[in-house]
């Protein structure tokens, strides 16, 4: 190393999990730390869908960067885009032009939507990555039954009561049965002209059952608690278009006004910042030690890095996993600003997996053991609101989900963003003379 420990700069673009545990894990270690995300909080994104649900307010899952690090000399936050890398210049590229020098990098810059070759379906087919996507997508679920309530062609109102979640993973289930929950429990007795609890729910996996990384009698169970939920699961039917009208699935046209994306996810662009190797999702396909071929001083981690696990499959894009390797990263630089620069293998820990289907309703894999009902439910809700960051969001979380356990309501049944609605009353109109 060039430089004394005091000077070396350490560059982590993202601040998900990953990147979060880098940094706490770097703490004392006499590294100069620069982070920069392109926006200004850290997201729980295990709960984004229940902020898009009404369930959560945005504020309970995100927590500004500067902030969890105010009290850190040694970490400088950075509000920016980043375009690209050069690893012979060592500097990280900036939307403004701007440059970054680094002694070592860290790119855990994430996932993004991916729509197999058809982009033009995210406009009315969004995802769930962001705060901006989960107000957005609220907006639009409780739009839908507001334009409802006033139109009077009963073709349309059906349209505007059907809502079509594409992608039968942890994502798309946890949404379908909230989403069920909102429209047949908390929203029953608040209209005059419609009854939410006719809504429709659908659930579209073009694989041969739910929730894939779990076992199959768990899979079972949450396609049969989602069928008690009143959605409509329909397996081993891909789908062949989205537009303004509807979904086409297995040949056959729905309409609906809403629909959501949760089918598939591709990681960030950071495989081509680097001409470095990739698989087809453009995860980089990392060393063991979770560096870059060719580039011990550059590691990737999180859903932007494919590295694999003791028993040779891929190490899976869940929260747990990115702070491992946000963990094993830190510990490596750490050894290696003290003189040892002796590979350190990347040892995966897999923890289980847990997804919830509704109120008392969830599935836990452990390995050892396996978990559903209202158990799975507790135990899910125990440990997400654990890994929340500080007490006040712990307690409000905790708070809120028992208010919505005990009586059915939920608190952030806020429309806002977008135009008025009387303005957007157009766009209704428009959405539903395209439904048949």
């Amino acid at each position: 190393m060039s430089e004394t420990p005091q000077g070396h700069q350490v560059v982590i673009v993202g601040a998900g999990f990953g990147g979060l545990e880098a940094i706490r894990r770097l703490k004392g270690s006499g590294a100069r730390i620069t982070v920069i995300d392109r926006r200004n909080h850290h997201l729980f994104q295990p709960l984004l869908y229940q902020a898009a649900t009404a369930t959560l307010a945005p504020s309970e899952i995100a927590w500004p960067i500067r902030h969890l690090f105010a009290n850190r000399p040694d970490v400088t936050t950075i509000l920016g885009e980043v375009v690209g890398v050069d690893p012979a210049k060592r500097v990280v590229k900036l939307e403004d032009g701007s440059e970054i020098s680094y002694d070592t990098l860290i790119l855990a810059t994430g996932a993004r939507h991916a729509y197999f070759g058809h982009d033009e379906w995210e406009a009315v087919a969004p995802g769930l990555k962001s705060l901006e996507d989960a107000v957005k997508l609220r907006r639009r679920i409780l739009l839908a039954f507001e334009w409802a309530e006033r139109e009077t062609d009963p073709a349309r109102r059906e349209a505007l009561l059907t809502f079509v979640i594409i992608g039968g993973g942890p994502t798309g289930v946890e949404m379908a049965g909230t989403i069920a929950e909102l429209a047949h429990v908390t929203l029953k007795n608040d209209y005059r002209h419609i009854d939410p609890s006719k809504a429709r729910i659908v659930l579209i996996e073009a694989g041969p059952r739910l929730l894939p990384a779990f076992p199959e009698d768990l899979s079972a169970y949450a396609e049969k608690s989602l069928g008690s939920l009143g959605v409509e699961v329909m397996l081993g039917q891909a789908v062949s278009s989205c537009d303004m009208s509807g979904v086409v699935y297995d040949g056959k046209h729905l309409a609906a006004a809403t629909l959501v994306w949760a089918a598939g996810v591709a990681a960030s662009p950071a495989a081509q910042w680097l001409g470095a190797p990739a698989d087809r999702a453009g995860r980089v396909i990392v060393e063991q030690d979770l560096t870059v071929p060719g580039h011990p001083e550059i590691f990737v981690i999180g859903d932007t890095a494919l590295s694999k696990a003791p028993d040779g499959s891929p190490v899976p894009g869940i929260a747990p996993a990115a702070k491992q390797q946000g963990s094993h990263v830190a510990d490596t630089i750490r050894a290696r600003l003290k003189g040892n620069t002796e590979p350190r293998p990347f040892r995966y820990k897999h923890a289980g997996n847990l997804a919830t289907i509704g109120k008392k309703l969830a599935v836990i894999d452990f390995g050892w053991i396996k978990l559903r009902g209202a158990l799975a439910w507790w135990i899910w809700g125990i440990a997400h609101i654990f890994f929340l960051i500080g007490v006040r969001n712990r307690l409000s979380v905790a708070l809120n989900w028992l208010w919505i356990h005990t009586t059915g309501q939920r608190s952030a049944l806020l429309i806002t963003q977008g135009r008025s609605a009387a303005a957007t009353s157009k766009t209704k109109r428009s959405r539903a003379d395209n439904a048949p």
